[in-house]
């Protein structure tokens, strides 16, 4: 079997999600290799193909993008810089796994998606938390209607940042204009793994704001404007009728940082976790079904997990499941890791959510 030789941007020895998740997840994996990485700092490229014995590296996204023995280009810059690599990617003919979200904006995924359906390229995004175990379970559980009809969801959850401190080094999220808040990180992969199962929402009703006008900066203690949303709050009805109940707040909580209930005819369900983006931190599921009313905790079945994957910690772990789906997914001609087209879907929800906040209308959106 040829590996998948990838090419991941933007790496930085010391810190950021390619070095936390990336890299240690392609490395787990066996039909991978990791093959390029880039920086525009030299010295820091250098450092980092050192570190992690990359056969190629680059001061230039674009030749590693366009080099011919990168199969896979791994997009972790801001998001601000999404739509340019993209692009190149594109232009490549290269496939392509792109950190969540897509583009700056609905217009922006939109375009990238069309661009990349015109040149027939494998689009990929960082929505790893349907492709985690435990939601994955959950799926075929619900889809096997082992909980009967769906009555309810209700997913309560924390920002984890975007409260009243924050590390220097995020302090772009927290301008809404860069694409990077609540909204799309915690907030985005919670509810895409909740519509994943469930089905996404056929009409919603929306709060979305920032009650913090301001966060301190850890490093220096400065004040520092805010204007991305650190409270939303959604509810409605699913494709199916169930009525789903939304509350994300910004900052991490003394307690229910990430708590989502199902609620059927012949079971309940509740996930539990540390923090509220469910493709970044561990999650616990616990189930009661049919008579029994004893909620207990439940083990993944094997046949879900990846021995070698389950070693790594949960951000690593979590991102390789992903990159085995991909596989799969480029292998088999499936659709199980989340694609440029489920990117736009959830960007069309969010644009959705904040024209209802802006308005008090009802909204739906095209999926």
């Amino acid at each position: 079997m040829q590996k998948i030789r990838v090419g991941i941007t933007g790496v930085n020895a010391n810190k950021g999600f390619a070095s936390l998740a990336h890299i240690p997840a392609i490395k787990s994996l066996s039909q991978y290799k990791l093959q390029a990485i880039s920086n525009r700092s030299v010295a820091v490229a250098e450092e980092a193909g050192k570190l992690y014995n990359a056969p190629l590296v680059f001061d230039d996204n674009k030749k590693l993008i366009d080099n011919p023995e990168v199969d896979l280009v791994s997009i972790t810059v801001r998001v601000t810089e999404h739509r340019k690599l993209v692009e190149l990617a594109i232009d490549a003919g290269k496939s392509i796994y792109c950190e969540w979200p897509l583009g700056n904006g609905l217009q922006e995924a939109e375009e990238l998606l069309q661009k990349a359906r015109d040149k027939e390229i494998h689009g990929f995004v960082g929505l790893q938390s349907r492709s985690v175990p435990v939601f994955r379970y959950i799926k075929d559980i619900i889809k096997k209607g082992k909980l009967g009809k769906i009555q309810s969801t209700t997913l309560l959850g924390s920002g984890i940042i975007y409260g009243a401190q924050m590390p220097q080094s995020l302090l772009y999220s927290t301008a809404i204009e860069n694409g990077a808040g609540m909204i799309y990180s915690t907030f985005g992969n919670a509810v895409d793994v909740l519509c994943h199962c469930l089905g996404e929402f056929r009409e919603l009703n929306a709060t979305a704001i920032n009650r913090r006008k301001t966060t301190t900066v850890i490093e220096t203690g400065e004040q520092v404007p805010v204007t991305a949303y650190d409270q939303i709050a959604v509810n409605g009805l699913l494709t199916d009728g169930t009525v789903a109940s939304i509350h994300y707040r910004g900052g991490t909580l003394r307690d229910n940082n990430f708590m989502w209930e199902i609620n059927g005819s012949e079971g309940y369900i509740i996930v539990t976790g540390d923090g509220g983006n469910p493709g970044t931190f561990g999650v616990k599921l616990k189930m009661s079904l049919g008579r029994d009313e004893t909620l207990s905790e439940v083990e993944i079945p094997e046949e879900y997990r990846l021995p070698q994957v389950d070693v790594l910690s949960i951000p690593a772990a979590n991102v390789a499941y992903n990159y085995e789906r991909i596989f799969q997914d480029l292998q088999h001609h499936t659709h199980t890791a989340a694609t440029f087209y489920d990117a736009v879907v959830r960007q069309r929800m969010i644009q959705a959510i904040e024209i209802s906040a802006q308005t008090g209308e009802k909204q739906s959106y095209q999926f």
